[in-house]
C-alpha cells in the first residue's frame, strides 16, 4: 500500500497533490511542446515566404516563357516596324492623291458651270435676234408707209412674247382672276358693285412666268366688296 503511493500512483480515497503538476518532468514536457510549436510556426512561415518568392519570380522577364508566350525576337519587331512604316507611307500617298483629285474636280466644276452659263446666255440672245431683225425692218418702212408701223409693232410684240414663253416665262392674262399675293402686287383697291371681293379689275403691268419660274409679278388693281 505504501509502495504504491511512493511510486506516484493514485491512492483510492485521496485527491492528487496539486504540487505534483509542477514537477520537473511536467515542466520539461511543456517546454518541448512549445519548442515544437515554434518550429512548426517557423517552418510554416518559411514555406509561405518561399511561395511568395516564387510568385514574385513568376512576374519577372521570363514570365511570358513560363506562360507559354515566347518573347518577340528583335528581328520580328524590326519587320513589324518596317511594315507599319510602309503602311503609313501608302496612306499618305493616297491622301495626297485624294486632295489632288478634289482640287481638279473643283476646278472642272467651276469651268463647266461658267461654260454652261455662257451657253445659256448665248441661247437666250439668239432667240431675241429675230425680234431685233423685225424692228429694223419696221424702222426701214416707217417713212414709206407710216400706217404699217402699228401692225408691225404688234407683230414684233407677239414675237417677243413667244420668245419669253420659249425661255420658260409665258405672259399671263390675270384680268378677272382672283388676287394671289404670290403672283400679283396690288397698286390700288377700288369698290366695285357686283364683283367679288379680291377680284383683279385691271392689269397695270403684266406678269411673266408662273410658280417657281416667275420672272416678275403682275401689277394689278383689285376690287373691294361693299
Amino acid at each position: 500500500m505504501s509502495e504504491t503511493a511512493g511510486q506516484g500512483g493514485h491512492v483510492p480515497g485521496r485527491e492528487p497533490d496539486p504540487r505534483a503538476q509542477g514537477r520537473p518532468g511536467a515542466e520539461g514536457s511543456g517546454k518541448d511542446r512549445n519548442r515544437q510549436g515554434g518550429q512548426e510556426e517557423h517552418g510554416g512561415k518559411s514555406h509561405a515566404q518561399e511561395r511568395h518568392g516564387q510568385g514574385q519570380h513568376g512576374q519577372g522577364p521570363h514570365a511570358q516563357e513560363a506562360r507559354g508566350e515566347p518573347e518577340a525576337a528583335p528581328a520580328d519587331l524590326a519587320a513589324r516596324v518596317e511594315e507599319l512604316q510602309a503602311l503609313v507611307s501608302d496612306l499618305q500617298d493616297r491622301w495626297r492623291r485624294a486632295l489632288a483629285d478634289l482640287d481638279n474636280l473643283r476646278k472642272r466644276v467651276s469651268r463647266d458651270t461658267g461654260r454652261m452659263r455662257e451657253e445659256e446666255r448665248a441661247r437666250a440672245a439668239t432667240e431675241w435676234l429675230p425680234v431685233l431683225d423685225n424692228l429694223d425692218r419696221a424702222l426701214e418702212h416707217a417713212e414709206t408707209d407710216p400706217a404699217s408701223i402699228v401692225d408691225g409693232m404688234r407683230a414684233i410684240r407677239d414675237q417677243a412674247q413667244e420668245v419669253l414663253s420659249l425661255l420658260g416665262y409665258p405672259r399671263r392674262d390675270d384680268a378677272g382672276a382672283a388676287f394671289d399675293p404670290a403672283r400679283h402686287e396690288a397698286v390700288a383697291v377700288l369698290p366695285q358693285e357686283g364683283v367679288p371681293d379680291g377680284t383683279v379689275l385691271q392689269v397695270v403691268r403684266p406678269g411673266y412666268g408662273d410658280g417657281e419660274q416667275q420672272l416678275r409679278p403682275a401689277l394689278v388693281v383689285v376690287a373691294k366688296g361693299d
